[in-house]
């Protein structure tokens, strides 16, 4: 016969297999806390990407602009003259300098757009969904002096330097 303290104690062993239900609800709420906490750091950070490839994409902007003009003799008026050609070789229309994706105008959460001013070109960069893809509107012009705003309204040639 077996003795009853190795009954028990064997008893026990098996009994205890897995996690009880509070330990499991403790981990759970550990991992929640640890979520709340990192998913709005994580978006942030993300805004802060977006808009320093916004401010890449507008310098590219500026190289490539400064290449067309040397090329064309004038500035170019919209990303798609300084875009790549449906096909055949490469001109005015479409000087292939900037990537498809910069041509059409949304990059890395930001909407590009390039218009004609009087003394030359404007690039302006706005995010896709504000306080989502970005906290900042950009603009620039041929001076290569980047100018942003933090709000929605978009930058303009008064906003604030960027520093």
């Amino acid at each position: 016969m077996r003795d009853p303290a190795v009954t028990r104690s064997v008893s026990r062993k098996t009994r205890r297999r897995g996690f009880s239900l509070i330990e499991l609800l403790i981990v759970i709420a550990i991992i929640l806390v640890i979520v709340t906490i990192a998913v709005p750091q994580y978006n942030k950070q993300m805004m802060s990407a977006h808009e320093t490839a916004a401010i890449q994409a507008i310098q590219t902007i500026h190289a490539v602009e400064t290449q067309y003009y040397s090329q064309f003799g004038r500035y170019a008026v919209s990303l798609a003259e300084l875009g790549p050609p449906a096909s055949g070789a490469a001109g005015p229309a479409a000087a292939d300098l900037i990537s498809k994706d910069l041509t059409e105008g949304k990059k890395s959460g930001y909407v590009f757009t390039v218009s004609a001013t009087p003394t030359g070109y404007a690039v302006s960069a706005v995010p896709e969904a504000f306080n989502s893809s970005g906290r900042r509107t950009f603009y620039s012009d041929q001076t290569l002096v980047v100018r942003n705003n933090w709000s929605q309204e978009p930058a303009t040639v008064s906003s604030a330097e960027l520093k």
